[in-house]
């Protein structure tokens, strides 16, 4: 039986994968598993600078813990931690980070992957990206 509970956290501190991924050890995990999303310096053609994330936080905490579950209960995981900037992130700087425990590998490997996917369908963490050339928030432009 597990004790802890599943991490979720926002802030405009750098990001920790070791502190996310202690979060989710526990004696009784095999697999363990790390998404880490960092900001690069090219989209579409374009050179990227830096990018900017803005969050309605109590509500993406609240989406956040869900998807957690979920995947807690839909891959049999030990545990699963979700972190995730808001403010200005350089080039090369941690955005998001998916720790997710569990007995085997595929699970953890699966979880991971429908994390990240869910946080970018539901969670509200709107990124705008800043070029050479202008900015625009990503996926309000053709």
């Amino acid at each position: 039986m597990v004790d802890k509970l599943n991490t979720v956290l926002i802030t405009e501190e750098p990001l920790s994968v070791e502190s996310l991924y202690q979060q989710v050890q526990v004696p009784e995990a095999g697999g363990n598993c790390l998404f880490v999303g960092t900001v690069r310096n090219e989209n579409k053609g374009k050179t990227v600078t830096h990018l900017e994330f803005e969050s309605y936080i109590p509500m993406a905490l609240k989406e956040m813990d869900k998807i957690a579950q979920s995947a807690q209960n839909k891959f049999e995981l030990q545990l699963c931690a979700i972190g995730h900037r808001v403010g200005t992130c350089k080039l090369g700087e941690i955005a998001v980070i998916i720790a997710c425990s569990s007995k085997h590998r595929k699970q953890a490997f699966e979880a991971c992957q429908f994390a990240i996917d869910e946080l970018k369908k539901h969670v509200p963490i709107w990124k705008k990206e800043f070029l050479q050339d202008g900015s625009y928030w990503v996926n309000s432009r053709p």
